[in-house]
């Protein structure tokens, strides 16, 4: 089973409006409720059965359930009779809210995640409808959501052949409202397997990212462009009352200052993931943890970059069209020489090239550092850097493109299948060019 989210911009009427900002009004008392009759119950079993909190709270019974989905579900079907506001919204977008509330607690044991948190009117910016009727759903340029009827959205690419429409969740961010739809398809796509040219990629601050191909990509400062006019509004905001129409103004002018931010980074996210995979079969990536970079000195500069919506992007894209990606072991890559694999000994941040004392390999640092990550990938797959088609003779060479025609002729039959030829590439509806992740 193949799942895809289209993301389209949503046109919605006055009426229509108002509807959506009603939902999301009542999914937010949903949620509050819930969350706050769960933390009830977990408080009153912190205290030992002898000894009293301190803190006032809420007798329950020793015998109540936890209050988990199923529990919760059965209360808000038996609230409805007692709040009418309940029932002026569908009834499967209320479950939804609280199927997401057991998620949150369940990826919270699991994952180490954070402590759900309570909603304000900004926080909660989306519901999903799970179900659409049976009957006609398109229209043109028009999808019919249960409630809202025919919404009309901004059609920016078709819905691929064999693919069904089986939920669409409608969000409101600071540019207007959009319309995630998820595709599903009955079929098995293979992942790509390791052939062409390999590539290796090292991200950092000073260079976004270099390749073991000698590229150098700078980095650009999202945020920084736009902090002086962010930093000013943020003043003003401080100054607004809290509650006022002029502060609720303001907000919205500063969440479409982050917004264009936010777009603007994930654009050039994905037009840097599409290049890198143009002239590549392989991709390789530090396995690095973005959260423990954006602890550090320099937090502020890598929250900015963004180091992990790129790799999640990146992945994305090499998937699509074909390319083979995986993660490399991360340590000590600027500490060893591409070429001889002798180790260099540590480097200070402001030591920007790469001098082996034992072969004498000179280049930018980064670009050694991408090489080592390279020379890694291609040795977890059992296989040498001369055995691949497209791929440099030696580590450190720099007309790698010749090396690899001469090598194709001598080792002819040891060339990898192209992409191009081999039978298991990915179906031509994945090739489109896509600006959204999933």
């Amino acid at each position: 089973m193949l799942t895809l989210t289209y993301e389209y911009k949503a046109k919605p009427t006055g009426e229509q409006i108002a509807l959506i900002e009603h939902t999301l009004d009542v999914c937010r008392q949903v949620w509050n409720f819930a969350l706050r009759e769960r933390k009830d119950w977990l408080n009153s079993r912190k205290s030992p059965i002898n000894a009293c909190s301190i803190v006032s709270e809420y007798i329950i019974p020793a015998d109540a359930p936890y209050p988990n989905y199923y529990t919760q579900a059965k209360s808000l079907t038996e609230a409805k009779e007692q709040y009418l506001e309940l029932k002026t919204v569908n009834a499967q977008v209320l479950q939804q809210v609280l199927r997401k509330l057991e998620t949150a607690f369940v990826d919270m044991r699991r994952k180490g995640m954070g402590f759900p948190r309570f909603k304000n009117r900004y926080r909660m910016r989306s519901y999903v409808y799970p179900q659409l009727g049976k009957s006609e759903v398109f229209r043109g340029n028009q999808i019919k959501l249960p409630q809202l009827g025919w919404v009309e959205y901004i059609k920016s690419r078709d819905i691929p052949n064999g693919f069904k429409v089986k939920q669409v969740r409608v969000v409101r961010k600071a540019s207007g409202y959009f319309l995630m739809m998820t595709l599903e398809c009955d079929v098995n796509v293979p992942d790509p397997i390791p052939s062409g040219n390999p590539r290796g990629i090292d991200l950092g601050l000073d260079k976004f990212a270099a390749t073991s191909d000698g590229e150098l990509i700078e980095r650009p400062r999202f945020l920084q462009t736009l902090h002086r006019k962010l930093k000013l509004l943020q003043r003003r905001l401080k100054k607004k009352q809290k509650g006022s129409n002029n502060r609720h103004k303001l907000n919205r002018k500063i969440a479409r200052l982050h917004q264009r931010i936010s777009d603007t980074r994930s654009y050039w996210h994905f037009k840097l993931a599409h290049k890198l995979c143009d002239d590549a079969g392989m991709i390789f990536v530090e396995d690095i943890d973005g959260r423990v970079w954006a602890r550090g000195m320099f937090c502020k500069h890598t929250l900015d970059a963004g180091f992990g919506q790129f790799v999640s992007i990146l992945q994305w894209v090499c998937w699509k069209r074909g390319v083979y990606f995986t993660k490399v072991n991360k340590d000590y890559t600027s500490q060893v020489c591409p070429q001889c694999d002798a180790h260099t000994g540590k480097k200070e941040l402001g030591d920007r090239k790469h001098s082996c004392p034992e072969c004498g390999y000179t280049t930018h640092r980064d670009v050694a550092a991408a090489q080592v990550i390279r020379n890694r990938g291609v040795d977890a797959l059992g296989r040498s850097v001369e055995q691949i088609a497209c791929g440099d003779g030696l580590a450190g060479t720099g007309d790698s493109l010749v090396k690899s025609q001469r090598s194709r002729k001598k080792v002819g039959e040891r060339r990898l299948i192209p992409k191009s030829e081999h039978p298991l590439r990915i179906p031509s509806i994945f090739n489109q060019e896509s600006t959204s992740n999933s």
